[in-house]
């Protein structure tokens, strides 16, 4: 502890974060980097297999519906619009009447005004699913040995191309397998769907583990540079989605471990790594990533485990409702836009939505290039006027706007554990006070309790979740400690829309007048992983952690002190580190 009071920060990045890797999975993207970089490389979470299969669909998982399916689903979102959003931003309703006799437009001239962002107005490439025929394999090959697909490899294409010869490539990972074509003999998968692993019939828990063993190793090979021979030289913090499972977290453990080769693992929650990141010890975070979206409340350190809501929404579902309002006006080009065919046409989305999409009142809208992509054709420009660009993020706090995908869910007996990781902490007594945490007195724990999505809006969730809290001093810290994290935190306006939405929706019963949203100390989408990185270097002690010798001959024994903990000892280091 004196050591930590007199080292320089840098100094302890420097010493301790060279042998560290950080991996924050998530739906859309899995942020990967060593502890002692500022920054993640962040890379879409898919990868794309080749196929001597004739007919096999280009996306594994088609059951997948992006559309409104019923037309119950078709009223609640045009009510959701007109009832809810266009009468608070004060916009005209789907049927073109306002009841708002003038309006305010606020428009964001997508040519003219001047912009240090050129990526929005070019097009995304088709990838180039051919290489070289090598005399030897490749590395970024054989780094997926263990997830190679005998049925995909049994007689790969080749072509013929001058004088040498070209082959279809058999893996291709991140932003390039979303930019295929939809007629190359490839299948795109995705292993994680909405805080989950992606296991469905045509999904198997198997081929879900080796997809993920073949993209975390292709970042470590081709990002990182970190070779299967300098493995055992690194050890791997993972930060987990709240949304995970126990046995979601051991096949985790395992693939890091076992496939990965990395000497030893320990596991941290999203939301307590995010604490770490901006550097506090109490608040209420919002975590918003790509498919879902999570609230949980941590004092002094400890998540308070009554205090979480998982929400089945997120960033893309902001993508799909801007595709939505737009083709409704008739404003999108008369172009084949289909998420669900074409992953290239998401990439176009999301950044229409990154660069455009914001909460404030008044038409918001926008004269902006869209892009076609037909079948391996060079991508088509299309000028065009997007509006109501501010109605896509108030689906955060309406969710009938945004319709949920629907997929066959695992069957539950997958994640049944009865050797809970989270055991040992949450089962802990806390009665006698040896510990010294009364702030586990008040709280019911059951861990058990398979996780539940609500189908409620952020400004409930917030609310109903720091209300959860129990002591009234600790809700009005919590009200007044937001952090908004995950990559629809940048979405400009949502924090005062936050503060706005919260404050109505605390009942009038409640002696409490403040909400604020703190600022985040930097991206907010690397925080969690920032945090997984503060807390792997500043623990010394190293309790919590398990070794790939011990996991591999024994796993996680009842009793064992190897057990997955949140580790107390690592949150008294790096709270005098941070305050120091």
């Amino acid at each position: 502890m004196d050591y930590l009071k007199s080292v320089v920060p840098s100094q302890l990045v420097s010493e301790r974060g060279s042998n560290l890797v950080i991996i924050n999975p998530g739906s859309g993207n899995v942020r990967i980097g060593l502890a002692k970089q500022d920054t993640p490389f962040n890379v879409p979470h898919c990868i794309a297999r080749h196929t001597t299969i004739i007919g096999k669909p280009n996306l594994l998982d088609q059951m997948i519906n992006t559309q409104v399916t019923t037309t119950s689903q078709q009223v609640d979102r045009e009510r959701a619009f007109n009832t809810k959003t266009a009468s608070l931003l004060k916009i005209p309703y789907l049927d073109g009447s306002s009841s708002f006799g003038s309006r305010k437009t606020a428009r964001i001239d997508g040519y003219n005004q001047p912009s240090t962002n050129t990526k929005k107005d070019t097009a995304f490439p088709w990838t180039d699913v051919f290489e070289d025929e090598p005399s030897s394999l490749p590395t970024s090959e054989t780094s997926a040995h263990r997830s190679e697909d005998n049925a995909d490899r049994a007689a790969p294409d080749v072509t013929d191309s001058g004088e040498s010869k070209r082959k279809y490539r058999n893996m291709i990972f991140g932003e390039e397998a979303m930019r295929i074509s939809p007629k190359e003999p490839y299948t795109i998968h995705r292993p994680i769907r909405r805080g989950h692993f992606n296991v469905s019939p045509q999904y198997s828990a198997q081929q879900v583990c080796e997809d993920l063993v073949a993209i975390w190793d292709w970042v470590l090979l081709d990002k990182l540079e970190i070779a299967h021979s300098e493995r055992n030289k690194y050890s791997a913090v993972l930060v987990v989605p709240g949304t995970f499972d126990s046995r979601e977290i051991k096949e985790l453990l395992t693939i890091v471990l076992r496939d990965l080769c990395f000497s030893s693992a320990v596991v941290h929650q999203e939301g307590l790594s995010t604490i770490f990141g901006n550097g506090l010890s109490t608040a209420c975070i919002v975590n918003m990533g790509a498919q879902t979206s999570a609230v949980v409340c941590i004092e002094d350190g400890v998540s308070l485990p009554n205090t979480e809501k998982i929400l089945p929404f997120g960033g893309d579902d902001i993508c799909r409702c801007l595709l939505w309002i737009q083709r409704h006006y008739q404003n999108w080009p008369q172009l084949r836009t289909d998420v669900l065919a074409k992953p290239i046409d998401m990439l176009m989305l999301n950044r229409l939505k990154e660069s455009y999409c914001e909460i404030r009142e008044g038409e918001v809208e926008t004269a902006a290039t869209v892009y076609s992509y037909e079948d391996g054709m060079p991508a088509v420009a299309h000028k065009t006027n997007l509006t109501s660009l501010n109605v896509p993020p108030m689906g955060l706090f309406y969710p009938n706007l945004l319709v949920p995908e629907l997929f066959p869910q695992p069957p539950r007996t997958w994640f049944q554990d009865h050797e809970n990781m989270l055991e040992e902490t949450w089962n802990m007594d806390f009665g006698g006070g040896n510990m010294g945490l009364p702030v586990w007195d008040s709280f019911a724990v059951s861990p058990l309790n398979p996780k539940k999505e609500e189908k409620i809006g952020l400004a409930e969730a917030i609310t109903s979740s720091i209300l959860s809290a129990g002591r009234i001093d600790l809700q009005r810290k919590l009200f007044s400690s937001i952090q908004l994290v995950g990559g629809v935190g940048l979405t400009k306006g949502l924090v005062s829309a936050v503060e706005e939405r919260v404050l109505h929706a605390i009942p009038p019963t409640e002696a409490i007048d403040t909400v604020e949203v703190l600022p985040s100390k930097m991206d907010p989408t690397f925080v969690s992983w920032k945090g997984g990185a503060i807390l792997g270097i500043l623990d010394f002690g190293r309790e919590a952690w398990i070794h790939r010798n011990e996991w591999m001959e024994n796993g996680i024994r009842v009793g064992s002190a190897k057990k997955y903990r949140d580790s107390y000892y690592i949150q008294a280091q790096a709270f005098c580190f941070i305050n120091s």
